[in-house]
């Protein structure tokens, strides 16, 4: 393992941060009604920011500015949300250096330039749906009729991001929500809230008015005042089961519909007659270094047909002893640190308990030296995994990669579809008709055959089962935003 730099120090970074702040209509406000919580720097361990915690009169001031403003942005053409949106998506683009910084310092996500591109395509992707949304013209009887569909928006939509896909979630959803007419409310986590408090201020430099973009930080007091407003028709969540849970019970009150993508445990299957090579580092560089193994759609779960198995485990241990772990804001390092001290407490228990079930191949332990007083954990893999374990049943969201053998089709597909969650999965064949059939049979909201996906805006994401419902991207995901109205003209004088 190759640890870079000195004793890891990013105060020279802080001051590049954006202001710890609300957007609340068209008011920034720092002062937190409900307090203020340490913003830490996973790489260091040092207090980067204090960050503002809304109160319920805060949140009730960004869902009022919002409210304010929908019947505006619905009436502004669609024409000119379209162009504002391309704006938005330049200025993601020319600010792509200070969100890596910001990146850096809140999540210690190296060279992570590349997520602002994502979600300037994202953005660009639905400005262009701005101009598209329409209804259609429905035949109509026993009565001679003009029976016809319009598409318009809810209103209001709350939504609420993951610490570890923050910019990208915001590209995912607030696109596609202010293409549709309405205007948003975002919760950031309190582990990352500043990329947000950036993208904010792109938005009102972009020309969308004031109050169609507001943002509330804090914690989980916020984030139920804002599902459990009665002004906000619509929400967006990507995140944890338990809190999914949470935010179901808000929204019920209330029956407001909620759009969820909530993780997975998905599996990567590795046929012999495939290029197990590929198929090894997909779920070694994914499940144990990008973003630390925090990724909803990681390859986790490595299932191996037993012809390749030993030549896959070899090829994984392999990369991952090549691995530059250290300084996320270092050039040069491939991976960073866990989010929080928490969850590397977490991790390192899951790893703890698989110790006495499982063959350790590489990783296992926190990283020292230079790099103790983050929470950097080593890339870790187990073999022999059993199937019903701990490990191979439950989203760890860390740097762990579960491997287990199989002999045939069929037990490699009841291996895959074992868990109760199904974001994705991945099959490495050679064999057209094989690739096929699984792609059937796998219990996943996107499979990828001999790769995985970068989960372009033009194709929907979401997840089967315990992995949320409702879908982001493509025109599916434009729709989640949208009302369909009929609007009923009888042409022969009405029923007799």
């Amino acid at each position: 393992m190759t640890r870079l730099g000195t004793v890891l120090d990013h105060s020279h970074l802080f001051a590049a941060l954006p202001a710890p702040r609300m957007l609340l209509g068209e008011e920034w406000d720092s002062a937190g009604e409900a307090g203020q919580f340490d913003l830490i720097d996973p790489a260091t361990g040092q207090v980067a920011a204090k960050v503002p915690m809304a109160g319920r009169d805060q949140v009730d001031r960004a869902v009022a500015a919002a409210a304010a403003a929908r019947r505006m942005w619905r009436s502004v053409r669609p024409n000119k949300r379209r162009d504002m949106l391309l704006r938005l998506a330049d200025l993601v683009i020319a600010h792509r250096d200070a969100f890596a910084t910001v990146l850096a310092v809140e999540q210690g996500l190296p060279d992570a330039a590349v997520l602002a591109r994502h979600c300037a395509e994202w953005i660009k992707y639905y400005a262009g749906w701005s101009e598209k949304v329409h209804g259609r013209v429905n035949p109509s009887y026993p009565v001679d009729a003009l029976t016809y569909s319009l598409r318009e928006p809810y209103g209001v939509v709350a939504v609420i991001t993951p610490f570890n896909e923050s910019l990208a979630a915001l590209g995912m959803k607030v696109a596609p929500a202010l293409a549709a007419g309405n205007c948003v409310v975002i919760k950031p986590p309190e582990q990352t809230p500043l990329q947000t408090v950036l993208f904010a201020r792109l938005c009102l430099e972009a020309g969308i008015p004031p109050g169609v973009v507001n943002v509330v930080t804090g914690g989980p007091d916020a984030g139920e005042a804002l599902v459990r407003h009665p002004d906000v028709r619509k929400v967006t969540f990507t995140g944890g089961l338990r809190s999914a849970q949470a935010i179901l019970r808000s929204a019920a009150d209330s029956i407001t519909p909620v759009v969820s993508e909530l993780g997975g445990k998905s599996a990567n299957i590795v046929f012999g007659d495939g290029d197990w090579k590929a198929g090894a580092a997909l779920s070694a560089m994914n499940a144990c270094v990008n973003m630390a193994g925090q990724g909803c759609i990681f390859p986790t779960r490595l299932l191996v047909e037993e012809s390749v198995h030993d030549a896959v485990v070899e090829e994984v241990a392999r990369l991952l002893s090549d691995v530059r772990l250290g300084d996320p804001a270092a050039e040069g390092t491939q991976m960073g640190p866990v989010i929080s001290e928490a969850a590397a407490n977490r991790i390192m228990g899951v790893i703890d308990r698989a110790r006495g079930e499982s063959t350790l191949v590489a990783g296992g332990a926190r990283a020292d030296g230079e790099l103790a007083n983050g929470w950097f954990i080593e890339p870790t893999v187990f073999d022999s995994v059993h199937p019903e374990s701990e490990l191979a049943t439950t989203e760890v969201f860390g740097p762990v990669l579960a491997i287990t053998a199989f002999r045939s089709t069929e037990e490699a597909l009841e291996l895959a579809n074992g868990p109760d969650v199904g974001l994705a999965a991945y099959v490495f064949t050679d064999d057209l008709r094989r690739a096929h059939r699984m792609a059937r049979a796998l219990e996943a909201g996107s499979v990828g055959i001999n790769g995985m996906s970068t989960v372009p805006p033009t194709f929907p994401f979401g997840g089967y089962k315990g992995s949320g419902y409702g879908r982001e991207g493509g025109e599916e995901g434009l729709l989640e935003f949208l009302q369909t109205k009929t609007v009923h003209v009888p042409l022969d004088g009405g029923m007799p």
